[in-house]
């Protein structure tokens, strides 16, 4: 994704692990173990990414709690593989569902900024901005 913003790489990030996890609980409830651990591997891939990107100093509160936020779904994930939780899978799709739609309206709010313009997370949704990651994307 050559020329896309850090936000539009944090959604699409988003949208490959949701896509990762609901084949996962596909893969659960047919039984096929081992490819739902394989999605869920390529889950876990995919947070760490994210996780790593976080810019900690510069994002303050929003990136510890995105830390945590990712802390506790790979724990969450661990709980669902080892109990065979489909359900608990698809709890964790919810959280990223909602916050992947946060992410979708800082995209729609900075659309037009500049890189280097301060931009704001809009009120009704207290998400990161794009100074929380770092530039450098390696997708």
């Amino acid at each position: 994704m050559r020329g896309a913003s850090p936000v539009r790489l944090v959604i699409t990030l988003y949208e490959q692990l949701i896509e990762d996890l609901r084949r996962a609980v596909i893969a659960q409830e047919t039984g096929a173990l081992e490819r739902r651990t394989n999605e869920v591997n390529h889950a876990f891939q995919v947070i760490a990414h994210l996780q790593a990107t976080l810019d900690l100093e510069r994002g303050g509160e929003v990136a510890r709690n995105l830390a945590n936020f990712y802390t506790s779904l790979r724990v969450k994930l661990t709980e669902a593989l080892a109990r065979q939780s489909a359900p608990l899978i698809e709890e964790q799709i919810g959280q990223l569902v909602m916050v992947h739609e946060a992410w979708v309206e800082v995209e729609g709010a900075t659309a037009g900024h500049g890189e280097g313009s301060p931009v704001r997370s809009p009120e009704s949704a207290p998400v990161p901005t794009p100074a929380i990651f770092a530039t450098d994307w390696r997708a």
